[in-house]
C-alpha cells in the first residue's frame, strides 16, 4: 500500500502534489472511504468531532473535506458484526484510506480485529492517507507519553514501517522540539518529529519527507 503519514493532513501544496502523485490522479476524481475509529480512543474525541471528520466539516478540511470525488466512513468497530464478504469490496473499490486521528493503539487492535491490517499487502495500489494517530498506527512504537487508551497493553504498532513519528511539532504545549528529543531518546530506532505542515511519503518502502515546515529525523 502506499503511504502518505502527516500530522495535520494535506495542509499545503507540497503535500497535495505528493498525495496526486500516490494516487495516479487528481483528488477530485478519487474516491475516499474516511477511517474515523482512532477517536473513539482518545479521551479529547467523540461523537461532535466524529460527525465533523466523517461529514467533512471546516476543521477536517485537509482530510475528509479536500474535495475528494465522493466519500465515505468506514467504522472498523462494525466490520466484524457484517462479515468482510461485505466489506472488503468497500475497500477494494475505494482509491483511498483516509485515516483520522485519536489513539493509535485503539486503531490498531481495532485494524488487527476487523481484519483490516491482512487486507492491507492486497491493496498495492491503494493510498493510506493517515493523520496524527492514522499515521503513527503504522509505526513500530508510538511511545508511552502518547497511549490514551486506558486498555491498551503498550505502546506498539503495526510496524508496517521502520520508523516512528512524533506528530504536532510545536502545535501543543507538550510537543516541542525538546519534548520530540527525549520521545525520540525512549524510542528506539528510526524516528521522525514532523509538525502540521509535514508528511512522509512512502512507496515501494522508500520513505520521503515532504515539507513545507518543520521537521527532524532521529537515528
Amino acid at each position: 500500500m502506499k503511504l502518505l503519514l502527516t500530522s495535520g493532513g494535506v495542509t499545503n501544496p507540497s503535500i497535495a502534489a505528493a498525495l496526486v502523485s500516490l494516487l495516479g490522479k487528481p483528488i477530485a476524481e478519487s474516491r475516499a472511504l474516511c477511517i474515523p475509529t482512532a477517536q473513539w480512543g482518545h479521551p479529547m474525541c467523540g461523537p461532535e468531532s466524529v460527525q465533523g471528520f466523517v461529514s467533512a466539516g471546516s476543521r477536517w478540511q485537509h482530510s475528509s473535506g479536500v474535495g475528494w470525488q465522493s466519500m465515505g466512513a468506514l467504522e472498523l468497530t462494525a466490520l466484524p458484526t457484517v462479515g468482510a464478504q461485505r466489506w472488503v469490496s468497500w475497500v477494494q473499490e475505494a482509491d483511498v484510506l483516509v485515516v483520522d486521528g485519536g489513539d493509535a493503539t485503539y486503531l490498531c487492535h481495532w485494524m488487527r480485529v476487523s481484519g483490516l491490517v491482512d487486507l492491507l499487502p492486497s491493496l498495492a495500489d491503494k493510498v493510506w492517507v493517515g493523520i496524527s494517530a492514522g499515521s503513527m498506527v503504522m509505526t513500530p512504537r508510538i511511545g508511552p507519553e502518547f497511549v490514551q487508551w486506558a486498555a491498551a497493553p503498550d505502546d506498539r504498532a503495526l510496524g508496517l514501517v521502520d520508523f516512528s513519528i512524533f506528530p504536532h511539532l510545536n502545535a501543543f504545549p507538550t510537543n516541542t522540539p525538546a519534548d520530540a528529543e527525549r520521545w525520540a531518546a525512549e524510542i528506539g530506532g528510526p524516528a521522525y518529529a514532523i509538525d502540521e505542515q509535514t508528511a512522509i511519503s512512502v512507496l515501494d518502502g522508500q520513505a520521503e519527507v515532504v515539507s513545507e515546515g518543520e521537521w527532524k529525523r532521529y537515528g
